[in-house]
């Protein structure tokens, strides 16, 4: 299921390292992208901005959670890949990055 929905990044590194983050960048083109864990315990890069959903084609759709917390402050987002339910066609989606890339 990871495999076919491109959910095969690497995790973010550990956020009790002080040291300097660079921002994760794709390996293939050098765009910025956004690695954020999924509702099944794997990773996937995805784009930095949201699309509408009739730009993204479905098997690209993704859509950022927040975890349900007490506290009003978010502790964390999860990447969900939209599915069942079409979107509206105006309807902000996140794309996967492998969607966007193109090879330098």
């Amino acid at each position: 299921m990871a495999e076919v929905d491109g959910a095969t990044a690497a995790p973010r590194p550990d956020p009790d390292d002080a040291s300097w983050i660079k921002p994760p960048t794709c390996p293939t083109c050098g765009a910025m992208v956004r690695v954020c864990p999924t509702n099944y315990d794997r990773w996937v890069s995805l784009a930095t901005v949201e699309l509408p959903a009739k730009d993204v084609p479905e098997p690209f759709r993704w859509r950022l959670t927040k975890l349900p917390a007490r506290s009003p402050i978010v502790t964390d987002i999860v990447a969900v890949r939209v599915r069942g339910v079409d979107p509206l066609p105006g309807e902000p989606v996140v794309p996967a990055h492998r969607m966007m890339c193109v090879p330098e």
